[in-house]
């Protein structure tokens, strides 16, 4: 992700795997699927209120980002909004273009977000939360350990839930569907196998690969001057989540490391995937991701429409 930025910046002519992601990321929603198990309806207690907080968490989000990217950034209502969005970069960037806002300037505050998010992160829980990931914190799964017909069932979700997302309005379809289906099988005990190590690894890889390049046609100027935004703006909603996380680790007993992990504002894929690397409850932090993307995708069009926001002349 690093590299591939600053090849990008400096004018290197990088080009985003688009077709190799659309692979990758079924891949992801099977792996995501794999963390379902029958023993987590046993902290079903804990999942409830981690959701019932969750509103809290998004509208106190939306808002510190907004009145920065307003106040500090000067940006106009409209950009203000959908780059202050805290989740959905594909959709925030369209709704705020069909809106009148700055489809450019709202890319990159989500891609900034992102960025800075997953670096602050993996930097945190090494510093902070002594957590080392040595590469041997989960066990290789090569293609030969998984028996073949659960390769079977694991490729079936992995394609029928990318056709099937999108038909269902899903949000993040390509990753979501495969998700579901594989949550279903593993849940109710059709297979127990994960997908191969290798595979999930071409994955961490394409995403990161992707992340970079999208920082591709920015003038450093430019960077520069919305990255130190996207920072303040990433540092507020990094500091409400933790708060957020520490008072559901209050409330719950749930480890700070999973729960900040979980209201941490970066995307689906790159969050899963840190769960992945940082063992923690993969089902638990994607699923919260997920519904905290439904609730802003689903809500922020209704709210701009209420305060009725234009885009500056």
């Amino acid at each position: 992700m690093l590299v591939v930025m600053i090849a990008a910046v400096a004018g290197a002519r990088v080009t985003a795997p688009v077709e190799l992601r659309k692979i990758v990321v079924p891949i992801l929603g099977v792996m995501l699927g794999s963390g379902f198990h029958p023993d987590i309806f046993a902290h079903a207690g804990d999942w409830i209120l981690t959701l019932l907080i969750l509103p809290l968490y998004v509208g106190l989000a939306f808002g510190t980002a907004m009145v920065f990217y307003r106040k500090i950034g000067g940006y106009d209502p409209v950009t203000a909004y959908f780059s202050a969005a805290p989740g959905g970069l594909n959709e925030m960037m369209i709704l705020g273009a069909e809106a009148g806002g700055d489809e450019r300037r709202i890319a990159l505050a989500h891609a900034s977000r992102i960025f800075l998010v997953v670096t602050f992160v993996v930097f945190f829980y090494a510093t902070f939360l002594d957590v080392a990931v040595t590469g041997n914190a989960r066990p290789y799964v090569s293609f030969a350990d998984v028996h073949v017909a659960d390769l079977a069932i694991l490729a079936a979700c992995a394609v029928l839930g990318a056709l099937i997302g999108p038909r269902l309005g899903l949000p993040a379809p390509q990753i979501l569907g495969p998700m579901i289906l594989s949550g279903l099988v593993h849940l109710i005990g059709v297979t127990n196998a994960p997908p191969p190590t290798f595979a999930v690894n071409t994955a961490q890889l394409v995403m990161g690969t992707v992340i970079g390049c999208r920082f591709l046609g920015a003038r450093p100027r430019e960077i520069a001057r919305d990255m130190s935004l996207a920072a303040g703006s990433s540092g507020a909603l990094l500091l409400i989540a933790l708060g957020t996380a520490l008072t559901v680790t209050a409330l719950t007993g749930i480890e700070l490391r999973q729960t900040f992990l979980t209201f941490s504002p970066g995307g689906l894929p790159e969050m899963s995937l840190l769960a992945l690397a940082l063992s923690a409850d993969i089902a638990y932090v994607a699923t919260i991701h997920i519904v905290r993307i439904m609730m802003v995708i689903t809500i922020a069009p209704l709210v701009f429409r209420f305060l009725g926001l234009t885009p500056k002349p």
